[in-house]
């Protein structure tokens, strides 16, 4: 059963995907080294119209000091009338590393001010993992890069030729939690794409563009803890890679 408030329900229901697509800041702000909050705006899909948008709440000491690990609330509000989608909340741990034992990642997602799932960095070897669990801590989707070598190193080529149209694309795949998901051929069941920057628009700054592919049989609330995850490994990997 689908937790989530009435307006996460009314616009996320039947998404089969969305675009996420972060606020640019501005030249003279890059340049100024200014660590401003991280906003998004969402899309139905790509070319679509907005209906949500998310500014970070988090403290500037944090941004500057410690931006990579900082800790963070972002509320999802519906584009126009500000209610509630969903909000995520990202306690301060150690970075994403190999072989760790403890102090892992992790991120709450509520909507409706339940509680709906949340996103945990796994124990790993060579490629990051996150498992991704409902509000009563069942395992619903593993999540990570496409990899080869039997899980030993992320494919660079999954998404086609690195050196061509495939040239900075970034993704995190999402497998069902009791798939054996070792082989870079399993088959993955939905996509966090990052997408390459315009030339045009984004040269100077660090603003992303995350395309979502939902799985067929996901939740509102499932859809709710993916878009989330996307926010998560934008603040892990992708402002840190870009900076």
């Amino acid at each position: 059963m689908d937790r989530g408030s009435d307006s996460l329900k009314a616009h996320v229901s039947d998404m089969k995907t969305a675009q996420m697509r972060q606020t640019r800041r501005g030249c003279f702000q890059e340049a100024m080294g200014c660590e401003a909050k991280t906003e998004f705006k969402y899309y139905k899909e790509e070319g679509g119209d907005v209906f949500a948008t998310s500014l970070e709440d988090s403290d500037f000491f944090c941004r500057i000091c410690c931006s990579a690990i900082r800790p963070f609330t972002v509320t999802v509000k519906e584009s126009g009338t500000e209610a509630e989608l969903f909000s995520v909340d990202r306690p301060l741990a150690c970075g994403p590393a190999f072989c760790k034992c403890c102090c892992y990642q992790t991120m709450d997602v509520k909507s409706g001010g339940q509680s709906i799932g949340k996103i945990e960095e796994q124990y790993a070897y060579c490629v990051p993992q996150f498992l991704i669990s409902d509000e009563k801590d069942k395992p619903i989707y593993k999540m990570h890069s496409p990899t080869c070598l039997g899980g030993m190193c992320v494919n660079c080529c999954a998404e086609g030729n690195p050196c061509g149209k495939g040239c900075c694309k970034v993704s995190f795949r999402l497998y069902p939690a009791d798939q054996d998901d070792t082989d870079g051929d399993a088959p993955f069941v939905g996509v966090l794409l990052k997408k390459p920057k315009s030339a045009l628009t984004e040269v100077f700054t660090d603003a992303v563009t995350l395309d979502v592919t939902f799985p067929e049989d996901a939740t509102t609330d499932q859809k709710a803890i993916i878009m989330g995850a996307g926010l998560f490994m934008n603040a892990l990997f992708f402002e840190n890679d870009d900076q």
